[in-house]
């Protein structure tokens, strides 16, 4: 009598799950969105609003977990009116029913206000593999190490979508990043960046200006270096003829190539005529001469020379030195005397003889 029913299939289509069709794997609600900043205080969490994840009631994590969605739970968010989309995580499923709170930066970006309807959708966004950002201010500049900055930062988000500007903050400042490109490439023009390994570039921020490193060439100086003939040339310096090279630079450089004349009224020397070396007109202005060394010789400069003094300016330093007196020693020395040589100051005293009184 049960012939007939066991072979019926009530409708259902073969190869199902246990005779039942596959039930759709989706997630789809509207809800009404409201800030970060407007959540309760008992379950309101500031960090969040720097982060790239989204509080849902707890009715959206029934049906999720009927609908097996896998971990992890990822969703577009889209903004009908406008066509704006966007990706997010999800925090935490403490949300009043109906509502979901986002973060400032989610909410400017699909142009929502407070109230407004959204459309989430769970999705399967690709791992990803390459992120190009672009800050938007020259103070993201000041840190010294941004990319430790953003990795660190990254932990607060699940997807990065293209075109969004997000909001990271770092000692107590609020920088803006924009996506700038995203890998790989996917319908959903958004990656996936839990548990995997992201190449980060950096673009220029908005509003920097490359600096011009091209540098106006300075005239060089003209002036001469030479020896100083005061002073007394070293082995090593004679030995490497430094006073003909000094010489030949001085001859070489010199802008003044005209005659000059003496106050004294003596004869001024020619520049060809200058064949002594000692009597060079030598300072220590200007470049200095190229120095040519032979290989196995090194050069330690010239030998210090103590200035001398003529006899009248050390009579002069003599009568202007402030201590001019002579000291005491307040400790005598002992020299052994020879007491056979010298008297006694004092006059022996002999013994007074036996007087006798009646």
């Amino acid at each position: 009598m049960f012939s007939s029913f066991g072979g019926s299939n009530f409708g259902f289509q073969p190869g199902t799950f246990g005779g039942f069709a596959n039930i759709p794997q989706n997630f789809e609600d509207f809800f009404r969105c409201y800030p970060i900043a407007m959540m309760p205080d008992d379950t309101r969490k500031d960090d969040a609003n720097f982060g790239g994840k989204i509080f849902l009631p707890p009715s959206a994590l029934n049906r999720l977990t009927m609908l097996h969605i896998r971990y992890p739970m990822l969703f577009e968010l889209s903004n009908e009116e406008n066509g704006l989309k966007t990706h997010s995580g999800v925090l935490e499923f403490v949300a009043e029913e109906g509502r979901v709170y986002l973060p400032q930066w989610m909410m400017s970006t699909l142009k929502l206000q407070p109230g407004s309807i959204i459309k989430i959708t769970n999705s399967d966004v690709p791992l990803g593999k390459f992120v190009k950002i672009e800050p938007q201010s020259v103070d993201f500049l000041d840190i010294s190490d941004p990319k430790a900055v953003l990795e660190n930062v990254l932990r607060k988000f699940s997807t990065l979508s293209l075109n969004d500007i997000i909001e990271i903050s770092y000692n107590d400042k609020i920088f803006g990043i924009k996506v700038l490109e995203v890998k790989p490439e996917s319908a959903f023009n958004s990656i996936c960046v839990i548990e995997t390994d992201l190449e980060t570039d950096f673009a220029p921020p908005v509003g920097y200006v490359e600096p011009d490193y091209s540098k106006t060439a300075t005239p060089g100086s003209t002036k001469s270096a030479t020896p100083n003939p005061g002073r007394t040339l070293g082995t090593m310096a004679k030995s490497i003829n430094y006073k003909e090279l000094a010489q030949k630079a001085s001859l070489e450089q010199s802008s003044f190539k005209g005659e000059g004349q003496k106050l004294s009224g003596r004869p001024s020397k020619n520049k060809n005529d200058v064949k002594k070396l000692d009597e060079l007109d030598i300072n220590l202005d200007g470049p200095p001469a190229p120095l040519n060394l032979p290989d196995g010789q090194l050069f330690f400069g010239f030998p210090v020379v103590p200035v001398q003094l003529d006899e009248e300016d050390k009579e002069n330093i003599i009568s202007n030195s402030a201590f001019a007196g002579q000291g005491q020693s307040l400790r005598q020395s002992k020299k052994r005397k020879d007491l056979k040589s010298h008297a006694s100051p004092k006059p022996k005293v002999h013994s007074p003889e036996l007087i006798e009184i009646d």
